[in-house]
């Protein structure tokens, strides 16, 4: 892709990963339809080994393609990048917290990212954690 995957260009990514995904199971269809396995094995693996490697190298592919969308599509759903998830505990923001707190519910993440429902930026929401700081320390 010669690019980084990031806020603006990770719906593309995604879409990217589930047509890879399909074309790599349609090869797979392909290759295990045209396997023949009523030749004695001499002659099947004169006549079919290289479609039966081809094969192998389908399922391999797929599942590689297919373990990355559902890691991509978990991590849409939570609303957390890929940063964020491996390294939580040196990122400021979620070491002082529980929880991810750009997390909407999964209906709101999945809205976001799909649909471009809009959410508070990272910006506004570290604006409502001073507000909301501010407030408890002039409480006490």
């Amino acid at each position: 892709m010669e690019n980084c995957v990031g806020e603006r260009n990770h719906p593309l990514f995604v879409a990217y990963l589930a047509l890879q995904l399909l074309v790599l199971l349609w090869g797979l269809y392909l290759a295990w339809s045209g396997l023949r396995f009523f030749q004695p094995w001499g002659l099947w693996l004169r006549s079919s080994g290289l479609l039966f490697a081809t094969f192998l190298l389908l399922s391999l592919f797929s599942i590689v393609a297919g373990l990355l969308l559902a890691s991509h599509l978990y991590l849409v759903a939570s609303n957390t990048t890929t940063w964020e998830f491996m390294s939580s505990h040196r990122i400021a923001y979620l070491r002082q917290r529980p929880g991810n707190p750009f997390d909407r519910g999964l209906t709101r993440n999945l809205a976001h990212f799909f649909c471009q429902w809009p959410a508070a930026s990272w910006e506004a929401l570290g604006a409502e954690e001073e507000e909301e700081e501010e407030g408890s320390s002039q409480a006490v």
